[in-house]
């Protein structure tokens, strides 16, 4: 199994979320957050005054998929977050050794 996160802009979470919804994967978390990578923030106009937001407005995209679907949803968010321009954001992929559905009990590809 593989824990997949991925940061992305906030615009295009519903296209990240169908893309996925299309690739099989049935189930994410989503967490409001910000952020900053190689764009250093960026500056805003705000009342007529000029000032720098450190950290950009993201969204983290979280999920558990089994091995053989880890690499179709990583194609899925990558085509559909990308925008071409900075900021499009990162994708980390981990393995998962073990989950549990706190319902049921069913665990590891059960449980997902």
């Amino acid at each position: 199994m593989k824990y997949i996160t991925a940061i992305i802009k906030p615009f295009k979470l519903d296209e990240v979320r169908d893309a996925l919804g299309a690739a099989g994967i049935q189930g994410l978390t989503v967490t409001e957050c910000k952020g900053f990578g190689r764009q250093k923030g960026q500056t805003e106009i705000y009342r007529g005054a000029e000032y720098v937001a450190h950290f950009v407005p993201k969204v983290k995209v979280e999920l558990v998929v089994a091995d053989d679907l880890a690499e179709k949803a990583v194609e899925a968010i990558m085509q559909s977050a990308r925008t071409g321009k900075m900021g499009d954001g990162k994708i980390f992929v981990g393995d998962v050794a073990h989950v549990v559905r706190i319902r049921t009990g069913e665990t590891d590809n059960d449980a997902i």
